[in-house]
């Protein structure tokens, strides 16, 4: 049989495509007395004909993009798909500035450097988004006279 049909039948029976398919070239005598397709199994279980390995996809470039980003690289505005607001929702943004000025209040309270009603009143302020963020609600404060030093 020739080598072509031997390389077919190989393919087939190891279920790859025949580029993939390996003879060695030192027992073609063995390759090309095989006649029947048990012959080819034969050759197949003894070694003479192999499956080359499928080709993997490479990480390495992943990994050292992933790297660099993590250094901060490659994350300008070229970079960015999407608004500025579905990047980071505006209800997501308001939720944490509110907790962050919440939390200082509560913490300004527990001190004793604000009183109750004091309290109260800049908490209502907070939730109707007086202030950008805590630096502007302190000083807020301060101003208004309500921290005790």
């Amino acid at each position: 049989m020739s080598v072509k049909t031997i390389r077919r039948l190989a393919a087939e029976l190891l279920k790859c495509g025949e580029s993939r398919i390996v003879l060695n070239p030192n027992e073609m005598k063995k390759i090309e007395e095989a006649l029947t397709r048990e012959d080819v199994r034969g050759l197949i279980s003894s070694g003479i004909i192999t499956r080359k390995q499928k080709q993997g996809v490479a990480r390495w470039r992943a990994r050292a993009r992933h790297a660099q980003r993590k250094k901060g690289r490659g994350r300008g505005s070229g970079a960015m798909k999407g608004k500025k607001h579905s990047r980071l929702p505006q209800k997501e943004a308001w939720m944490a500035r509110v907790r962050s000025q919440r939390k200082l209040l509560k913490d300004l309270l527990t001190e004793g450097k604000v009183d109750g009603k004091a309290y109260r009143i800049t908490y209502r302020m907070i939730k109707g988004g007086a202030f950008k963020g805590k630096n502007q609600l302190l000083t807020h404060m301060k101003e208004a006279g309500m921290v005790k030093s």
